[in-house]
C-alpha cells in the first residue's frame, strides 16, 4: 500500500498532482524536491506537499512511489541518479511531455531483477503559466492520463517488474482515475508521434503567431481591443514560457518538424486557393473533423 510519495519536482504539475492526491482522498506523506528552493517552498505553503526534502535521495528514501516531474532532460538525469539506491519494492513513475527517451531508459535502469519499477506517464494537462503557485487539482478531471511501453527487442529481455513495483503501478493507476483521468496504454514511439500534433504543433503554432503579432503590430494600442476570443486563446497557448518547450523540441524533433513541415505545406495550398472552391472544401474537411 501506497503511504508515502514523493514528488521531485514541485512546480506545476507535480504540485498539482501533489493537490490532486488529498483531494482524492489520499492521507499518506507527501514529500517533495525542488531544484530551486523557492517552487519548493511554495508547494509547502498551498499544500501540495508535506515537507521539503534537502536532496533527492532523502525524499526517495521511505516513499514507495517516486513522482518525476521536471523537463524531460532532467527526469532522465533524475533517473540515472536514482537507479542504483531504490529497491524492488519502489515504484517510479514520471509526467515527461516525451516518452521515448524515457522509456527506453526506464526499461534500461529499472524494471530489472533488483531495481525498482517504472511506469512512464504522461498527464494531458496543464496551463500556460508554470509554477507551484498555479497549482491546481482542477486540471485534472476529464484529462487522458497515457502510460507507455516500448517495443521489444530481439537483443535484449523482456523488461519486467517485480511483484511489489507491479502492484505500486496498479494502485498509482487507481489514484490516477481517483483524480478524474481516462487511461490509455500507448507505445512510446507512437505517443511521441501522436503529441507531435495534438499538443507539440498547436503550441509552436502558437507560439510563431504570438512572436509575428509581437513583431509586425505589437505596437498597435487598439490590437487587443479589435481581436476577440481567438487571439485571446492563441497568445495564451503562445505565451508559454520556453523553459517548458525546450526539452520537448529537443526530444521530439524529427515528429515536430514532420508536423510543421506538413503545416507549412497545407498554409500554402490555402494561400494559393484563397479565390477557388478548394478554399470551401478546406473548411468542409476542417468542420468533418471537429465533429467526428
Amino acid at each position: 500500500m501506497i503511504s508515502r510519495v514523493a514528488i521531485l519536482g514541485t512546480g506545476l504539475l507535480g504540485a498539482s498532482i501533489g493537490l490532486a492526491l488529498r483531494k482524492a482522498g489520499f492521507s499518506g506523506e507527501i514529500v517533495g524536491w525542488n531544484r530551486g528552493a523557492e517552487q519548493g517552498q511554495a508547494a509547502v505553503a498551498n499544500g501540495s506537499i508535506d515537507t521539503l526534502a534537502p536532496d533527492i535521495f532523502t525524499a526517495a528514501y521511505g516513499s514507495q512511489v517516486v513522482l518525476l516531474a521536471t523537463p524531460v532532460y532532467s527526469i532522465l538525469d533524475l533517473m540515472e541518479q536514482l537507479a542504483g539506491v531504490l529497491t524492488p519494492a519502489q515504484l517510479v513513475t514520471d509526467v515527461g511531455s516525451t516518452k521515448a527517451m524515457i522509456t527506453a531508459a526506464g526499461n534500461r535502469l529499472f524494471n530489472q531483477a533488483g531495481r525498482a519499477g517504472f511506469l512512464p506517464g504522461h498527464p494531458m494537462a496543464g496551463k500556460e503559466v508554470s509554477g507551484a503557485a498555479n497549482a491546481d487539482a482542477g486540471i485534472f478531471p476529464g484529462a487522458v492520463w497515457l502510460f507507455t511501453t516500448e517495443e521489444a527487442s530481439a537483443d535484449r529481455e523482456e523488461p519486467a517488474m517485480s511483484d511489489h513495483a507491479a502492484e505500486l503501478a496498479r494502485e498509482w493507476r487507481g489514484w490516477v482515475e481517483r483524480f478524474g483521468c481516462r487511461m490509455v496504454d500507448l507505445n512510446a514511439g507512437r505517443h511521441d508521434e501522436l503529441v507531435a500534433w495534438v499538443s507539440h504543433l498547436p503550441q509552436f503554432v502558437a507560439t510563431a503567431f504570438t512572436a509575428l503579432l509581437e513583431d509586425t503590430v505589437g505596437d498597435a494600442p487598439e490590437l487587443k481591443a479589435v481581436g476577440g476570443r481567438a487571439l485571446r486563446e492563441m497568445t495564451r497557448l503562445g505565451a508559454s514560457p520556453y523553459s517548458m518547450w525546450r526539452d520537448v523540441a529537443y526530444t521530439n524533433t524529427e515528429a515536430i518538424a514532420a508536423s510543421l513541415h506538413a503545416l507549412e505545406q497545407r498554409l500554402a495550398h490555402l494561400r494559393e486557393n484563397l479565390r477557388t472552391p478548394e478554399l470551401r472544401d478546406e473548411f468542409d474537411r476542417a468542420n468533418k473533423f471537429r465533429k467526428e
